[in-house]
């Protein structure tokens, strides 16, 4: 992949070209790829190409028309209970699972 930086144009720092996990959501829905990256070896930035930056719009649009034609179901999504979690980032003295 031919990106037009030598250097991140975050930090400065070295680019490396690498398999990353993207995670995409569009509507109700989520989408999980492996692209190429050219990811900053510093600071983490990642920068695409921009023939994957256009994968993404048309997954994202995709998702949000809940068209999931050539995506394969990985399991379920779940919404924590905030009732639940306010219960569990209370103080744990004396309190049992």
């Amino acid at each position: 992949m031919t990106l037009p930086f030598e250097k991140c144009p975050v930090c400065g720092g070295e680019l490396k070209d690498k398999v990353v996990e993207k995670i995409l959501h569009g509507g109700k829905h989520t989408a999980i790829l492996q692209v190429n990256a050219e990811v900053c070896l510093h600071c983490g930035e990642r920068l695409y190409a921009e023939e994957i930056v256009r994968l993404f719009e048309k997954i994202r649009n995709k998702l949000k028309r809940q068209d999931l034609t050539g995506f394969d179901p990985s399991g379920k999504a779940f919404t924590v209970d905030k009732e639940w979690l306010n219960k569990q980032m209370q103080p744990t003295a004396n309190r049992v699972g």
